[in-house]
This record gives structure tokens, C-alpha cells and sequence, in this order.
């Protein structure tokens, strides 16, 4: 007999009932399966008695806790996928949800294969993370550059007195990217389609959001910078030298 292939679960938290209803169905439909919580405390319970694979938050809450407060809850759950669907459509909410570590930004109202596609983008990148990268060193599954490395399984940033540093999913993704091309410049673009396979680009800027993010995290008080700017062209990764 072949093996039972686990249908991939999906949490949408949203205060629309309705709206859950719909996408839920939709889901099903498409091999998947889910289920939807409307706020904060559903969504909690939700996450404390079963694992997914991604959830679809909302930004916009009546009552309780706001959307950002719920990706913050998320983020220090574990590294699921994080899709965003919100009729905020703003610049700013889109690199707020960034810097939280959100995957994709989806606007309402949305077209529900696109929806789709985006979501299996997700699943698809976040299968073939540890694929995409090879440790540089040992089995350990580790990147190294100078004394830091980098966990591919926890995707944790270990400093070299030894302390973990969180990183999100775009986070880490840009610094996998970045340290296996030490000493080549990448321009923007090159690394949109890198970290994201251009399916997340909602504004011009976001690269240089997320570099400024890794920098302050490589920060070692040496005065090394790890991740330097090429003006003109785009982004070189200098690895500090062996400890």
C-alpha cells in the first residue's frame, strides 16, 4: 500500500464568520484542511491542541487583541508560514507586518485562486527551506561564517558566545541566501527572487528593511559590518574572519 499523504491544515483567524465559512469550504475543496478561529483566545486554543502548517491572519479585531498582537503570538510559536489577508492596504501596515515576520500580505477584497497560489507558494517554500541551503559545515545542519552560525533546523542565528538569536522566515531565508554567495554583490531584485520567489514584494523598499533587521542582529560590537551596501547595485555579505 502507498503511503497516506497528510493533508496539509490551515487556521484562518478572522472576526468574520462569514468570511471564514467561505474560505474554509474553498480550502476543502482544494485538499486541504481547515478550520478558522475568530479571536485571540480561539486562536490560542487552536494552536495548544493542534499543529498547522499555515495560518491566515486578520489584522482587524472588534474586540480583544489587534492582528499584530496575534502575529507577535505566532512568531513565538514557531516558524509556520504567516499570511496576512486584510483590507489595510497601506505602506506601513505592510512593513509593520513584515517586521513581525509575516510571509505574504494578501489585500481584501481578494480573488480566492490567488489566494490559493499564495498559499501554495507558502507550503512549497517552507518544505523545501532545508533543501535550499546546505550546511557549510559537519552534520549539524549548520551554516558558519567566522563564529557565527546559522541552525537550519531551529533557523535560529547563534552568536559566538552562544546565544540564539530569533529570525523570522524572511530573515532567515535572506541570510541563508547571503551566506552562501559571501563576497557577491546582489542587487535588490536578485534577492526579492531569492527570499521570496517575487510571490512577496509589496513595496520597493523591503529588502532594505530586512537588512537593516539582520544587521542590528549580526552586531557583535566588533564594528564588522557582515552585510555591507554596495551603493548603486545592491547588497555584498563579508563574513567576519575565523574565530
Amino acid at each position: 500500500m502507498g503511503e497516506t499523504v497528510r493533508m496539509p491544515r490551515i487556521l484562518m483567524v478572522d472576526d468574520d464568520r462569514r468570511m471564514c465559512g467561505f474560505v474554509t469550504k474553498f480550502l476543502a475543496r482544494e485538499g486541504f484542511s481547515a478550520e478558522f478561529a475568530l479571536d485571540g483566545t480561539s486562536m490560542r486554543d487552536a494552536l495548544a491542541a493542534t499543529s498547522f502548517d499555515l495560518i491566515i491572519l486578520d489584522l482587524t479585531f472588534p474586540r480583544g487583541e489587534d492582528g499584530l498582537s496575534l502575529a507577535r503570538t505566532v512568531r513565538a510559536t514557531g516558524h509556520m508560514p504567516l499570511l496576512v489577508l486584510s483590507a489595510k492596504c497601506e505602506t506601513v501596515d505592510k512593513i509593520v507586518c513584515l517586521e513581525l515576520g509575516a510571509d505574504d500580505y494578501v489585500t481584501k477584497p481578494f480573488e480566492p485562486r490567488e489566494l490559493l497560489a499564495r498559499i501554495r507558494a507558502l507550503l512549497r517554500r517552507a518544505r523545501g527551506m532545508s533543501r535550499g541551503a546546505q550546511p557549510l559545515e559537519g552534520p549539524d545542519k549548520r551554516v558558519r561564517f567566522g563564529a557565527w552560525r546559522l541552525d537550519l533546523d531551529g533557523r535560529d542565528l547563534i552568536r559566538p558566545d552562544g546565544t540564539r538569536v530569533a529570525l523570522t522566515s524572511h530573515e532567515f531565508r535572506l541570510l541563508v541566501a547571503l551566506a552562501e554567495r559571501p563576497g557577491r554583490v546582489l542587487t535588490r531584485d536578485q534577492m526579492l527572487d531569492l527570499v521570496a520567489n517575487r510571490q512577496w514584494a509589496p513595496f520597493d523598499r523591503s529588502i532594505d528593511v530586512l537588512v537593516g533587521k539582520l544587521r542590528r542582529k549580526l552586531d557583535d560590537g566588533t564594528g564588522h559590518q557582515v552585510i555591507k551596501t554596495v551603493r548603486g547595485e545592491g547588497y555584498v555579505f563579508t563574513p567576519p574572519p575565523p574565530h
